[in-house]
């Protein structure tokens, strides 16, 4: 199973055909997706499950349905056990960005953070997962999947939120903190946090 959100609702992709209650079944096969996009930003429907037959193919042939976005971003604890935060569109979210050229997916992660918050000597430690979305630039979907590592690092120097790309604060937040982040941030977010 697979979420995709849609601002904070899902899309769960699935092989269980479940009795909708606050949700829709649609075939995966034949989905019309800027339909399904369409009603869960303008309805009260809690979520959308589109049914397919094979849970290993359920992701790869949703993704082949809107043009794909990868990104990198990081959880990144410093040695206070503190999580860096980035702060933009009005929520609290974690830094992540677009792939560019040739790199590889933990190059985009640390340019990203190291970008969009001034934190340098940055370590991954293990990749945590995978999350999707569902977002709209220039009248198009397009699908992100960002691949999110946890990294630590000792930087202990000035934050700079990357003010080009709309961020406006960057901060430590204690684990007491982060709860109460989250509870303005995203769902995808909320999943990894």
């Amino acid at each position: 199973m697979y979420h995709v959100f849609v601002n904070d609702k899902p899309i769960v992709l699935t092989t269980k055909v479940e009795q909708e209650n606050g949700f829709k079944n649609y075939l995966l096969s034949k989905v019309n997706i800027g339909k399904v996009i369409k009603e869960l930003n303008s309805t009260s429907l809690k979520e959308v499950r589109l049914i397919g037959r094979k849970e290993k193919n359920l992701l790869k042939k949703f993704l082949k349905l809107l043009p794909n976005v990868i990104a990198g971003g990081g959880k990144v604890f410093n040695n206070e056990g503190h999580v860096l935060f980035i702060y933009r569109n009005d929520k609290w979210d974690l830094p992540k960005g677009k792939t560019e050229g040739t790199e590889t997916i933990e190059t985009t992660a640390i340019r990203e953070v190291e970008e969009e918050t001034g934190v340098k000597d940055l370590h991954i430690t293990k990749a945590l997962p995978t999350t999707y979305h569902i977002f709209k630039r220039n009248g198009k979907h397009k699908i992100k999947i960002t691949y999110w590592f946890e990294m630590t690092t000792a930087f202990n120097g000035t934050l700079y939120p990357q003010e080009n790309e709309g961020i406006t604060r960057v901060e430590w937040l204690s684990p007491d903190e982060s709860k109460k982040a989250l509870e303005n941030s995203y769902a995808n977010i909320k999943a990894l946090v």
